[in-house]
């Protein structure tokens, strides 16, 4: 039998980790008593955010630092309806964030925008009626 693939932890690189650490407190997030001045993780209703230097997180991967432009991945927070997504969205901003693409209507029949964070790692923050998010903020995809 396969191992499940799990999504078990997302490691942004950043530039500053205190800096970076305390944007991310300022969304409410809390931080572990794992993490060191080195990384930060906070638990989610998801998988695990972890912030690391992203000079560190390059040698770790054996990769060059000098990467840049859009790295065609996103991040996504799914929220519970479009009036969240609104709040959600004020709050980053208010965090220091910075807005991409305001919040409206999609093709897909659903309400999302994008945020970046001080760092310029994408978010989209969304309402997907067809995803059904838990009281504890899980998001499920349609079986």
């Amino acid at each position: 039998m396969p191992i499940p693939l799990r999504l078990s932890l997302v490691t942004l690189g950043v530039a500053d980790v205190a800096r970076s650490t305390a944007f991310y407190e300022a969304l409410g997030l809390v931080a572990s008593s794992a993490s060191t001045d080195a990384v930060t993780f906070f638990n989610t209703a998801g998988p695990v955010l972890s912030i690391y230097g992203r000079e560190a997180l390059a040698a770790d991967a054996q990769i060059p630092v000098n990467g840049s432009g859009f790295s065609g991945v996103t991040l996504a927070w799914n929220l519970g309806s479009e009036a969240d997504v609104d709040k959600a969205t004020v709050r980053v901003v208010a965090a220091g964030g910075l807005m991409v693409k305001a919040p409206e209507k999609t093709f897909w029949g659903g309400y999302s925008g994008y945020v970046a964070d001080i760092d310029g790692h994408l978010w989209e923050l969304a309402h997907n009626p067809g995803f059904a998010v838990d009281a504890a903020g899980r998001v499920r995809a349609p079986d």
